[in-house]
């Protein structure tokens, strides 16, 4: 059994959307969402990859998302991904965490390194090199995912051991990246590794049929199990030259100067917020089982804090949205790390709230509420920016002199 929002449904976005084609893309998203609903408790209960989900996506265009139009995508900014992203995720979880790994690189060669204002010549190299990586997502269809975790640091440029060593034509990657979402269904696997002798952060596209490149282990997790995250391991794999989309040194740069990138994992939880949401109030009110439960002091109570708890996670990520831009002072930073954790920490305190106003039968399965508990419950382990990592940067904020690292 699925449950879609009470009437009206309207699409989750921030009556103060940036623009008019946000809403638009929004919109479309939302036109799929009763059937990515449908679908999400067999990819849960099989921890399998949701590749009908990702087909209808393809099918509006939007693995060009954020490619922009001038090479023939729809043109999405970070905050309109953020918008779709929840959107997405309120439908759900493991789509919207999946497509964030593919849609981040689309970001990150795009928009994100054009704001760096990058040397001529540097600019030129990523320009070569992300029209051909554009056109094979809109031609072939080619989807990327972002293995970039090693389980060694909490930094984004720190903990790196996965080596790539410079032959004739490219390079040959050894190493490990564990939780790599997408894992059986990228095309290209994204990661960040080093030179051996060279401490500037390289990202290069590693294709997914390359010899010498092997996914291991099992895959049977407590939540957000359609994102079927194995483990990459790599034995001398091949990566041409070409792959390289960014020049040595500029993903160093990213982390440093544009941050906000760290952010985009939370929105697929914001969308889970929204999920845990349209439940509760559908429940309530009866429209699940027939039997109304919204004359209940207790419960109401329990529904009116559920309310200003998301409230408040979801203007403090508009508030961040509203402030994202290139080399951000470090009150900007910490307003995103405080983002993320009111976001990561919400969405579980939301699902269990949810419980306890709905009462025991609602955690009884088909019903969804149980998935979005636990799906709830892993956004705060993701690193780099973990709620563990998060706070101990804003527990020095302000106080450490000489310590601001954003990444």
């Amino acid at each position: 059994m699925t449950t879609t929002p009470s009437s009206p449904a309207e699409p989750a976005v921030f009556p103060r959307t940036p623009s008019t084609r946000a809403r638009d893309l929004v919109a479309q998203v939302a036109e799929l969402g009763p059937t990515f609903a449908e679908r999400a408790a067999r990819y849960d209960r099989e921890a399998s990859f949701p590749y009908e989900n990702w087909e209808d996506l393809a099918a509006i265009g939007f693995l060009g998302l954020c490619i922009p139009e001038r090479y023939g995508g729809l043109g999405a900014d970070f905050t309109t991904y953020a918008l779709v992203a929840e959107e997405i995720g309120r439908h759900c979880g493991s789509t919207a965490l999946t497509f964030n790994m593919h849609t981040a690189t689309c970001l990150l060669v795009g928009q994100v390194v054009d704001e760096l204002a990058l040397p001529p010549a540097e600019a030129a190299v990523v320009e070569e090199r992300r029209q051909r990586l554009y056109a094979d997502v809109l031609t072939k269809g080619t989807i990327h995912a972002q293995p970039f975790s090693e389980g060694l640091s909490g930094r984004a440029t720190t903990g790196v051991a996965t080596t790539a060593t410079p032959v004739d034509g490219g390079y040959l990657v050894r190493g490990r990246k564990i939780f790599a979402s997408l894992s059986e269904a990228a095309g290209i696997h994204d990661i960040v590794c080093l030179v051996p002798g060279d401490d500037r952060i390289r990202f290069m596209g590693v294709p997914a049929d390359a010899d010498g490149l092997s996914i291991v282990g099992d895959w049977d997790p407590l939540g957000m199990r359609g994102t079927v995250s194995k483990t990459l391991v790599f034995e001398d794999v091949f990566v041409p030259a070409d792959n390289e989309w960014l020049p040595p040194g500029v993903f160093d740069q990213v982390a440093a100067r544009w941050p906000f990138f760290y952010m985009t994992l939370s929105f697929a939880y914001l969308g889970v917020c929204r999920a845990v949401m349209d439940f509760t109030r559908s429940y309530l009110r009866g429209e699940i089982d027939g039997s109304s439960r919204a004359g209940n002091d207790q419960k109401r109570a329990v529904w009116a804090e559920m309310q200003v708890r998301h409230a408040a996670a979801r203007a403090l990520a508009l508030q961040v949205l509203g402030r994202v831009r290139v080399d951000p002072d470090p009150d900007e930073v910490a307003l995103a790390w405080s983002s993320m954790v009111t976001t990561m920490e919400t969405a579980p305190e939301l699902a269990s709230m949810a419980i306890r106003a709905c009462g025991g039968r609602s955690i009884l399965r088909p019903l969804p509420l149980e998935r979005f508990y636990r799906d709830a419950r892993c956004g705060a382990t993701m690193l780099p920016w973990s709620v563990e990592v998060c706070l101990d940067r804003l527990g020095r904020h302000g106080l450490v002199d000489g310590e601001e690292t954003f990444a």
